[in-house]
């Protein structure tokens, strides 16, 4: 077989060898047309007769096939000049496989009158079992770095260990302990806190090499570190540390939630999630999950937490001439003059006072919902969804306070609506959620908040509208994707 002086190059670098100690400078392919794979092992036998063979260069490939199914016997002779030559030997279907792929298995069965299928191929049923294990326990790793990933198993070279009870495992170069653990069941793997090598005890990002015994060490208290990522060189191991790394930050968000929850009510500080998140940006501590988690793991106090979001949150001295108390009467004269995209149902007299809109965080109205106001002190018109729950609840101590509001003709402007949504969690989910959004009048999305339990997810998306039809054109393109079950309006 050809041999390209490139090849050779490259060869000479990867390994750091020199012409002289490259064994296959010359190669020569033995292909037999036979069924029985021992004729393979009859010719290494005749060649080794003929020419002296270089016993540290067999490799035998058809006992132990690589990961990809390939199959083959190599060796390397003194020929009769004096030089070494590599020989390989293979059946046809052998050859065949390592040209065309696994297509082939199937063209040669059909070419001998036998059905194709995995039944009667055992290598490559082992090839196809490991191709859907790597696809499987993706999870919501990106699609590039899958294929890189991919590609790394499974053309990279391999190394081939055993099990205290002498069971071969087949890992790519470089594997760790931590690759083999996996590799034997996830629950080994998470629960690996050393391994033996040949008797003796070595770190876990300790290189093994072919032929090592390797014995794993567990406890039950054991669990998955951040390094382990770094360490671990299959995509198997990868994907589940980062699966149980991201399960453990869940349940620390969790229970920091509840720690946050028991010290915001004693403090009586009322903080919807967006402003905490910015409140925790503003103290640097990364957003309101790490904060979540620093309460968990307690490298921080509920009473610090406490007291640096008290602090952020302190209201300025009020001004008591900014905003003076009205009649009803002045209040909605003023407030129809104003005319911010709300106007009042009933006719008043003209006042020149200065009115304020603010629109409620609870329930996030939009143009063409039904809305009432409330009169606050020094807040204007706190603007409502006429069907908000707060408004329900305190309907009869607000009685006094509440006032009927019409969307103006021409209310301009965004207006942030809460939505959430349910569903199918699978890889690739919350993509196609915030490409269905934006596609709608490449709509301006402010914040994502998904978690996700076993197989299902529950997020809150807060996105900027201009109305109320804007909004239900979301709310159909959410409808539409794959796995979603429901989509509503969300309020706290």
């Amino acid at each position: 077989r050809p041999k390209h002086l490139y090849s050779i190059y490259r060869k000479m670098l990867a390994q750091g060898k020199t012409v002289d100690e490259m064994y296959d400078l010359m190669a020569i392919r033995i292909i037999l047309d036979t069924k029985d794979n021992n004729d393979c092992f009859l010719a290494y036998g005749i060649v080794s007769e003929i020419y002296r063979p270089i016993p540290e260069r067999f490799k035998n490939f058809i006992s132990v096939p690589k990961k990809n199914g390939y199959q083959s016997l190599h060796t390397s002779v003194i020929s009769g000049d004096g030089k070494p030559l590599e020989v390989q030997i293979r059946t046809r279907a052998m050859h065949d496989f390592a040209e065309r792929g696994v297509a082939a298995h199937f063209r040669y069965k059909a070419s001998t009158g036998s059905t194709a299928s995995w039944v009667d191929a055992s290598d490559l049923e082992e090839w196809a079992t490991w191709v859907r294990d790597v696809f499987e326990n993706a999870g919501d790793e990106a699609a590039q770095e899958l294929l890189e990933s991919f590609k790394l198993n499974l053309y990279q070279d391999e190394i081939y260990v055993f099990t205290p009870k002498g069971e071969l495992r087949i890992l790519p170069k470089g594997a760790t302990p931590i690759d083999f653990a996996f590799d034997i069941h996830s629950q080994v793997g998470a629960r690996c806190i050393g391994a033996k090598v040949n008797g003796k005890i070595v770190p876990l990002d300790h290189e093994l090499t072919t032929g090592d015994q390797v014995s794993i060490l567990t406890s039950k208290n054991q669990t998955p570190h951040r390094d382990w990522e770094r360490i671990a060189v299959t995509h198997k191991a990868k994907t589940h540390i980062r699966r149980i790394l991201n399960e453990e930050r869940r349940a620390l968000v969790s229970e920091g939630k509840d720690i946050w929850d028991k010290r915001a009510k004693k403090l009586g500080l009322h903080i919807n999630d967006d402003e905490l998140e910015r409140l925790c940006v503003l103290a640097k501590l990364g957003g309101r999950t790490d904060m979540f988690v620093s309460l968990a793991n307690g490298s921080m106090t509920p009473e610090a937490a406490g007291d640096m979001i008290r602090q952020l949150v302190a209201p300025a001295p009020a001004k008591t001439d900014a905003y003076p108390l009205l009649s009803a009467q002045q209040f909605r004269s003023a407030a129809r003059e104003k005319n911010e995209g709300l106007v009042l149902r009933d006719p008043g007299a003209s006042s020149s006072a200065k009115i304020m809109f603010s629109y409620a965080r609870c329930c996030n109205p939009v143009p063409g919902d039904a809305v009432v106001g409330i009169v606050t002190i020094g807040s204007g018109i706190k603007v409502h969804r006429a069907s908000c729950r707060n408004i329900a609840d305190l309907q009869d101590k607000l009685q006094n306070r509440i006032v009927e509001l019409d969307w103006a003709s021409t209310s301009g402007g965004e207006f942030l609506a809460a939505i959430k949504i349910t569903g199918d969690d699978r890889p690739g989910m919350l993509n196609e959620i915030t490409s269905a959004v934006i596609s709608v009048q490449k709509t301006n999305i402010r914040g994502v908040n998904i978690d996700a339990y076993d197989a299902l997810f529950e997020g809150i998306l807060t996105v900027y509208v201009v109305d109320l039809d804007h909004l239900q054109r979301i709310f159909d393109k959410l409808h539409s994707i794959r796995g979603v079950k429901s989509v509503e309006r969300f309020e706290e």
